[in-house]
Protein backbone atom coordinates (compact mmCIF):
# COMPACT_ATOMS: atom_id res chain seq x y z
CA UNK A 1 0.00 0.00 0.00
CA UNK A 2 1.48 3.72 -0.82
CA UNK A 3 2.25 5.66 1.36
CA UNK A 4 2.18 8.83 -0.36
CA UNK A 5 -0.94 10.74 0.81
CA UNK A 6 -3.48 11.07 -1.64
CA UNK A 7 -3.68 13.82 -3.79
CA UNK A 8 -7.35 14.46 -3.59
CA UNK A 9 -10.47 12.24 -4.59
CA UNK A 10 -11.98 12.22 -8.14
CA UNK A 11 -15.65 11.09 -8.12
CA UNK A 12 -15.93 9.22 -12.10
CA UNK A 13 -20.02 8.90 -12.94
CA UNK A 14 -20.76 7.15 -15.99
CA UNK A 15 -22.71 4.27 -17.01
CA UNK A 16 -20.55 2.63 -19.45
CA UNK A 17 -18.03 0.33 -17.24
CA UNK A 18 -15.38 0.10 -19.18
CA UNK A 19 -15.09 3.83 -18.75
CA UNK A 20 -15.40 4.17 -15.27
CA UNK A 21 -12.47 1.27 -15.19
CA UNK A 22 -9.96 2.81 -17.47
CA UNK A 23 -10.33 6.48 -15.34
CA UNK A 24 -9.82 4.41 -12.40
CA UNK A 25 -6.93 2.36 -13.43
CA UNK A 26 -5.51 5.55 -14.73
CA UNK A 27 -5.96 7.93 -12.02
CA UNK A 28 -5.42 5.42 -9.03
CA UNK A 29 -1.74 5.22 -11.15
CA UNK A 30 -1.32 8.61 -10.13
CA UNK A 31 -2.16 8.52 -6.56
CA UNK A 32 -5.57 10.13 -6.48
CA UNK A 33 -8.41 8.70 -4.72
CA UNK A 34 -11.23 7.44 -7.00
CA UNK A 35 -14.50 6.87 -6.54
CA UNK A 36 -16.88 5.78 -9.36
CA UNK A 37 -20.47 5.69 -9.66
CA UNK A 38 -22.52 3.90 -12.67
CA UNK A 39 -25.41 6.36 -11.97
CA UNK A 40 -26.15 10.06 -10.97
CA UNK A 41 -28.79 9.23 -8.63
CA UNK A 42 -26.13 6.90 -6.77
CA UNK A 43 -23.73 9.37 -6.51
CA UNK A 44 -25.89 11.69 -5.29
CA UNK A 45 -27.05 9.72 -2.75
CA UNK A 46 -23.82 8.49 -1.68
CA UNK A 47 -20.93 11.53 -1.97
CA UNK A 48 -19.63 13.44 0.45
CA UNK A 49 -20.33 17.16 -0.07
CA UNK A 50 -17.25 18.00 2.65
CA UNK A 51 -14.93 16.52 0.85
CA UNK A 52 -11.96 18.29 -1.54
CA UNK A 53 -13.03 16.37 -5.03
CA UNK A 54 -13.90 16.92 -8.04
CA UNK A 55 -16.42 15.38 -10.63
CA UNK A 56 -15.75 13.42 -14.37
CA UNK A 57 -19.13 12.96 -15.46
CA UNK A 58 -20.79 11.14 -18.52
CA UNK A 59 -22.70 14.01 -19.95
CA UNK A 60 -25.15 11.13 -21.49
CA UNK A 61 -26.31 8.74 -19.48
CA UNK A 62 -29.87 6.65 -19.10
CA UNK A 63 -31.53 8.05 -16.16
CA UNK A 64 -30.56 11.64 -14.96
CA UNK A 65 -28.03 12.78 -17.61
CA UNK A 66 -24.35 14.82 -16.55
CA UNK A 67 -26.31 18.17 -17.05
CA UNK A 68 -29.48 17.12 -14.77
CA UNK A 69 -26.64 16.28 -12.41
CA UNK A 70 -24.45 19.40 -12.28
CA UNK A 71 -28.15 21.25 -11.67
CA UNK A 72 -28.99 19.14 -8.96
CA UNK A 73 -25.29 20.08 -7.46
CA UNK A 74 -25.94 24.07 -8.43
CA UNK A 75 -29.24 23.67 -6.22
CA UNK A 76 -27.05 22.21 -3.40
CA UNK A 77 -24.62 25.01 -3.78
CA UNK A 78 -22.08 22.34 -4.70
CA UNK A 79 -18.82 23.72 -5.09
CA UNK A 80 -17.31 20.74 -6.78
CA UNK A 81 -15.57 21.42 -9.88
CA UNK A 82 -16.58 19.20 -12.58
CA UNK A 83 -15.43 18.39 -16.09
CA UNK A 84 -17.95 16.30 -18.18
CA UNK A 85 -17.07 13.33 -21.39
CA UNK A 86 -18.94 13.85 -24.48
CA UNK A 87 -19.50 11.48 -27.58
CA UNK A 88 -19.12 13.00 -31.11
CA UNK A 89 -22.05 15.53 -31.62
CA UNK A 90 -22.28 16.25 -27.88
CA UNK A 91 -20.28 19.38 -28.26
CA UNK A 92 -23.41 21.78 -27.88
CA UNK A 93 -24.59 20.22 -24.08
CA UNK A 94 -20.90 20.36 -23.18
CA UNK A 95 -21.23 24.12 -23.74
CA UNK A 96 -24.17 24.37 -21.72
CA UNK A 97 -22.33 22.58 -19.08
CA UNK A 98 -19.53 24.92 -19.43
CA UNK A 99 -22.14 28.26 -19.43
CA UNK A 100 -23.20 26.79 -15.79
CA UNK A 101 -19.76 26.95 -14.44
CA UNK A 102 -18.48 23.17 -16.01
CA UNK A 103 -14.30 23.61 -15.68
CA UNK A 104 -14.11 22.15 -19.45
CA UNK A 105 -15.07 18.67 -21.06
CA UNK A 106 -13.30 16.19 -23.22
CA UNK A 107 -14.18 13.82 -25.69
CA UNK A 108 -13.68 10.19 -25.95
CA UNK A 109 -11.35 8.88 -26.95
CA UNK A 110 -9.14 10.66 -24.21
CA UNK A 111 -5.71 11.88 -24.11
CA UNK A 112 -4.61 10.12 -20.70
CA UNK A 113 -1.90 12.99 -20.06
CA UNK A 114 -4.46 16.08 -20.81
CA UNK A 115 -7.15 14.37 -18.40
CA UNK A 116 -4.63 14.07 -15.60
CA UNK A 117 -3.61 17.47 -16.31
CA UNK A 118 -7.19 18.88 -15.99
CA UNK A 119 -8.18 16.69 -12.81
CA UNK A 120 -5.01 18.43 -10.99
CA UNK A 121 -6.09 21.34 -11.93
CA UNK A 122 -9.61 21.07 -11.33
CA UNK A 123 -8.24 19.51 -7.68
CA UNK A 124 -6.21 22.87 -7.09
CA UNK A 125 -9.46 24.94 -8.09
CA UNK A 126 -11.37 22.40 -5.48
CA UNK A 127 -8.39 23.33 -2.77
CA UNK A 128 -9.70 27.34 -2.87
CA UNK A 129 -13.39 26.82 -3.55
CA UNK A 130 -14.12 24.37 -0.88
CA UNK A 131 -12.38 26.94 1.85
CA UNK A 132 -14.14 29.66 0.79
CA UNK A 133 -17.37 26.91 0.87
CA UNK A 134 -16.31 26.32 4.18
CA UNK A 135 -15.96 30.46 5.23
CA UNK A 136 -19.15 31.16 3.75
CA UNK A 137 -20.94 28.31 6.15
CA UNK A 138 -19.05 29.28 9.29
CA UNK A 139 -20.38 32.98 8.17
CA UNK A 140 -23.80 31.74 7.74
CA UNK A 141 -24.06 30.15 11.30
CA UNK A 142 -22.35 32.90 12.55
CA UNK A 143 -25.23 35.07 11.13
CA UNK A 144 -27.99 33.00 12.15
CA UNK A 145 -27.47 33.30 15.85
CA UNK A 146 -29.08 36.82 15.03
CA UNK A 147 -32.40 38.01 16.17
CA UNK A 148 -35.13 39.80 13.16
CA UNK A 149 -34.22 43.09 14.56
CA UNK A 150 -30.41 42.75 15.00
CA UNK A 151 -30.34 41.11 11.31
CA UNK A 152 -32.21 44.61 10.56
CA UNK A 153 -29.63 46.90 12.76
CA UNK A 154 -26.86 45.13 11.20
CA UNK A 155 -27.96 45.92 7.71
CA UNK A 156 -28.00 49.29 8.21
CA UNK A 157 -25.05 49.72 10.04
CA UNK A 158 -23.59 48.29 6.60
CA UNK A 159 -25.20 50.14 4.71
CA UNK A 160 -23.90 53.22 6.61
CA UNK A 161 -26.40 54.69 8.96
CA UNK A 162 -25.91 56.28 12.09
CA UNK A 163 -27.41 54.84 15.39
CA UNK A 164 -29.56 58.24 15.64
CA UNK A 165 -30.91 57.42 11.84
CA UNK A 166 -31.20 53.46 12.29
CA UNK A 167 -33.49 54.52 15.51
CA UNK A 168 -35.47 56.51 13.46
CA UNK A 169 -35.80 54.16 10.22
CA UNK A 170 -36.67 51.58 13.14
CA UNK A 171 -38.87 53.20 15.27
CA UNK A 172 -36.70 52.08 18.53
CA UNK A 173 -34.66 54.52 20.72
CA UNK A 174 -30.72 55.21 20.27
CA UNK A 175 -30.22 53.02 23.35
CA UNK A 176 -32.16 50.45 22.19
CA UNK A 177 -29.83 50.75 18.73
CA UNK A 178 -26.76 50.48 20.96
CA UNK A 179 -28.00 47.98 22.77
CA UNK A 180 -28.42 45.69 19.53
CA UNK A 181 -25.38 46.83 18.15
CA UNK A 182 -23.25 45.78 21.26
CA UNK A 183 -25.16 42.30 21.04
CA UNK A 184 -24.47 42.15 17.39
CA UNK A 185 -20.69 42.70 18.21
CA UNK A 186 -20.85 40.15 20.88
CA UNK A 187 -22.43 37.26 18.96
CA UNK A 188 -20.37 37.91 15.49
CA UNK A 189 -16.73 38.20 17.60
CA UNK A 190 -16.46 41.30 16.12
CA UNK A 191 -14.28 43.93 17.98
CA UNK A 192 -14.82 46.51 15.43
CA UNK A 193 -17.14 47.83 12.66
CA UNK A 194 -14.96 46.83 9.94
CA UNK A 195 -15.00 43.70 11.31
CA UNK A 196 -18.69 43.28 10.92
CA UNK A 197 -18.78 44.42 7.73
CA UNK A 198 -16.32 41.83 6.83
CA UNK A 199 -18.68 39.20 8.21
CA UNK A 200 -21.97 41.02 7.03
CA UNK A 201 -20.22 41.07 3.30
CA UNK A 202 -18.74 37.63 3.13
CA UNK A 203 -14.81 38.60 3.64
CA UNK A 204 -12.85 36.87 6.44
CA UNK A 205 -14.13 36.54 9.59
CA UNK A 206 -12.29 37.44 12.51
CA UNK A 207 -10.35 35.45 15.09
CA UNK A 208 -12.78 35.21 18.20
CA UNK A 209 -12.07 37.87 20.57
CA UNK A 210 -10.21 35.98 23.59
CA UNK A 211 -12.13 35.83 26.43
Amino acid sequence: MSLIPKKGTVYVVDDDEAVRDSLQWLLEGKDYRVRCFESAESFLSRYDPREVACLIVDIRMAGMTGLELQDRLIERRSPLPIVVITGHGDVPMAVDSMKKGAMDFIQKPFNDEELVALVERMLEHARGTFAQHQQSASRDALLSKLTGREAQVLERIVAGRLNKQIADDLGISIKTVEAHRANIMEKLNANTVADLLKIALGQAAPAAKAS
